[in-house]
Formats: structure tokens, C-alpha cells, sequence
């Protein structure tokens, strides 16, 4: 019987939210602007949840299970779920490796109850984006694998020293996966090795995606949209809590500068100036072959053993020492110290002020402002948003002129 006290409604009901009161129709009849409103929200929270002085992952190591099967050609997203997803990879990779550019990627794709790595652990961003527009261009057949993609990821980051972070990101389009064993065993060997596995649903909820994202630790997302899909995926950009099984360690890294073999009177191999082209060693094929149109004199020179690279980051591939750039270690700052949560305020009592950020005049539609607790600047819901995910500094805090010395 329904229960008078609570609004006639059944006792069970009342254990759940009710999210369709939130969305309600426009002028014209659409629901895209409560659907924003609700993801924006959504963001606030995860903003709010953020927790200070936490040990980061910084040296991420992070393989992309990308979900080929025949799930993977429906049209609900457009022009496909495969196209869709390659497109917004490509965005994903630039920001990741924008914001942590110390870290490596690999890509895993799955098929016809097959697990095959098309992309090594490597921190290059072209090479990356290359190999997401070729997959968008591969079939799409038969079922996942959701074990041997896992198996095949776990083989590689097990090998990895202490002080990495081991994460896997899960692209899932199918409601089903071929596993030829438990895929619990599987699960609880991820979780010793302490590898954090994140899944992102393109179709509905299922149970052993739940099971393997909360037993290592990760997030479980189903998408609304494309535009929540890409925030889903940038949701995953930000380095995640240090697990309880990574080690503190220093680490050997290199600083090299740009430079042309032969303007010295000894290269750094310690061999006389003959202007010598050479190629670099970050060009080398499986085979062995190199790049002709990598042929050259200017490189970044490894300050150990003088290997040539033409990119940085990178791991040197004969003496295994990490050269990197001092700009690279200064993106990762902002992570350590992330610009503090504004207090929401209501709007009705700031309609005299524009926003801080875009200039925008205050309206009627604005429920919630946003100040700044330290220079009590009011921010739109827009700009409080984007000072957060992407400026990471307040405009207000670095215009000051009491921060001005």
C-alpha cells in the first residue's frame, strides 16, 4: 500500500532519484539544455569530490581497450559508434599527453573474440592519432573479449617499476564478451597488481563492467550523448590517486637540449666534427628499417649515451634513461596544486555584476553564480567550469594587482 506520509507514493520508490523531474522541455520543445544543465552539474560535483593533499599518479601508463565488434557499426551515434569514438580519441590523446606529458599510452583493440595491441606503451602523440584514424577505418566483427584484452594489458604493465601508475581505460559498445576462463580470476590479478581499470559504456550498464571498475578502483560511466561521451573521456585526463601498492622512488631523468651534430668540436659520442647526417633512434620500425625522411643533423642528444631523438618525451631506447623537458615538468604542476572549488552563491543577489571571466551580464535564466574565495571574483557556471578543466589558474587571482610584486 502506498504510504500517506510520504506523498501517496510506494515505500520502494522512495529509495530512488527521481532524474526525469529535472528535465523538462524548452520554448522549443527540446531537451538539450536540461540534458547540459545535468551534465554540468555532474561536473561541479566530481569538482567537489576532489580531494586535497592526495598522492598523484604523475608517471601514468595508460593502454586504451577500444571495442571493434560488430556493436561497434550501430548509428546511434553519428555517423557510427567506431567513427564517433576514433574522433573524439584523437581530441582525448592531444589533452592527455598536453596534461601529462611525462606519461605513455598503448591501444588494445578487440574483436572477433580476439585481443591485438596495435599500439605500444610510447608517449608520441602523432603516432597515436595515426593508429586511432587507421581503427576507424578497420571492420567492425564479431564479439569482444573482455579477459584476453585485459590479459593482454596486464602482461605489459606488470613489468612496469613501482613508482608507475598502471591504469586501463575500457571503450565498450557491446552488452556481451567472449572470455575463454573466469574473468574474476583475471579481475582479482588486477587488483594485486594494483592497475586501475575504468570502463565507458556506449549501450547500458553491464554487471561485470561494474564488478571490474569497483574492485580496482576505477570509474564506471554510460555515456548520454557525444558530448558527454567527450566528457567522460576528459573526465579520465586528470592523474588519479596513487594506489596503495606504487612506490615513492626518485627517478633518473634527462634534460636535453636541441642541438646539431658536427657544430662542436666533438658530438656528444665523443667523435670529431664531420657534419654527419644520422637519423634518430625514435624512428625505428619493428624491422630494424629507418625513416629516410628522418635523415638529419638536428636532434635532442641523450646527456648518457647520445642517442638522437627528434621528439620529446621519450625513453631512450639504448640506455633506458626518461628525457624529458623542463616545460614538460611545469604542465604537470597544476596538478599538485589544483585552483581551489568557488563558493556557489545565488545569482538573483548578483544580477548588478557581469561575470569575471567572459564579461557576460547576468540573466534571469542564471539559478547559481560562482566566487572566487580568494579574490571574491563571481564566475558564470561556463567559466567556473573551464577555469577547472582547462586554465587550471583563476583570472581573478593572477590579474590581482596584490599578487603583482
Amino acid at each position: 500500500m502506498a504510504d500517506e506520509d510520504e506523498g501517496n507514493e510506494y515505500r520502494w520508490e522512495t529509495g530512488y532519484e527521481k532524474t526525469w523531474e529535472a528535465i523538462k522541455e524548452d520554448d522549443d520543445g527540446l531537451l538539450e539544455a536540461s540534458v547540459a544543465e545535468i551534465i554540468q552539474r555532474a561536473k561541479r560535483k566530481r569538482q567537489a569530490e576532489r580531494k586535497p593533499n592526495t598522492r598523484l599518479g604523475m608517471m601514468r601508463h595508460l593502454y586504451i581497450i577500444l571495442d571493434c565488434s560488430d556493436a561497434m557499426s550501430d548509428q546511434d551515434l553519428k555517423p557510427t559508434r567506431q567513427l564517433c569514438t576514433a574522433k573524439l580519441l584523437e581530441g582525448f590523446i592531444e589533452e592527455y599527453f598536453d596534461q601529462n606529458p611525462i606519461s605513455q599510452m598503448g591501444i588494445i583493440v578487440t574483436r572477433n573474440k580476439r585481443a591485438e595491441l596495435v599500439c605500444e606503451l610510447a608517449g608520441n602523440v602523432r603516432k597515436h592519432v595515426d593508429i586511432v584514424k587507421q581503427i576507424a577505418q578497420g571492420p567492425c566483427s564479431g564479439e569482444p573479449s573482455l579477459q584476453n584484452s585485459l590479459e593482454l594489458a596486464l602482461s605489459s604493465l606488470r613489468l612496469l617499476p613501482g613508482h608507475a601508475s598502471r591504469e586501463v581505460l575500457i571503450i565498450m559498445g557491446s552488452l556481451t564478451t567472449c572470455d575463454p576462463h573466469d574473468i574474476n580470476v583475471t579481475i582479482q590479478k588486477l587488483k594485486a597488481e594494483g592497475v586501475r581499470c575504468s570502463v565507458i559504456g556506449l549501450a547500458a550498464e553491464v554487471r561485470v563492467c561494474r564488478q571490474l571498475s569497483k574492485e580496482t578502483g576505477g570509474l564506471y560511466s554510460i555515456i548520454l550523448d557525444d558530448c558527454h561521451f567527450r566528457d567522460l573521456l576528459l573526465q579520465q585526463v586528470e592523474p588519479p590517486p596513487a594506489a596503495r601498492t606504487q612506490d615513492c622512488s626518485l627517478v633518473r631523468m634527462g634534460f636535453p637540449h636541441h642541438s646539431k651534430i658536427g657544430n662542436d668540436p666533438a658530438d656528444a659520442s665523443g667523435a670529431p666534427n664531420n657534419n654527419a647526417m644520422s637519423f634518430c633512434m625514435c624512428h625505428l620500425d619493428v624491422e630494424g628499417k629507418m625513416d629516410a625522411s628522418k635523415l638529419g643533423v638536428a636532434g635532442h642528444l641523450c646527456p648518457q649515451c647520445g642517442s638522437k631523438y627528434c621528439e620529446l618525451p621519450v625513453e631512450c631506447r639504448a640506455c633506458g634513461l626518461t628525457l624529458v623537458s623542463a616545460p614538460h615538468l611545469a604542465r604537470s604542476y597544476h596538478h599538485l596544486f589544483p585552483v581551489d572549488n568557488f563558493l556557489e552563491m545565488d545569482a538573483k543577489e548578483n544580477m548588478k555584476h557581469n561575470c569575471f571571466g567572459c564579461r557576460r551580464k547576468f540573466v534571469e535564466i542564471d539559478k547559481h553564480v560562482y566566487k572566487c574565495g580568494a579574490c571574491s571574483h563571481i564566475f558564470c557556471l561556463d567559466c567556473d567550469i573551464f577555469v577547472h578543466d582547462t586554465l587550471h589558474s583563476c583570472p581573478g587571482c593572477t590579474s590581482s594587482c596584490k599578487n603583482v610584486k
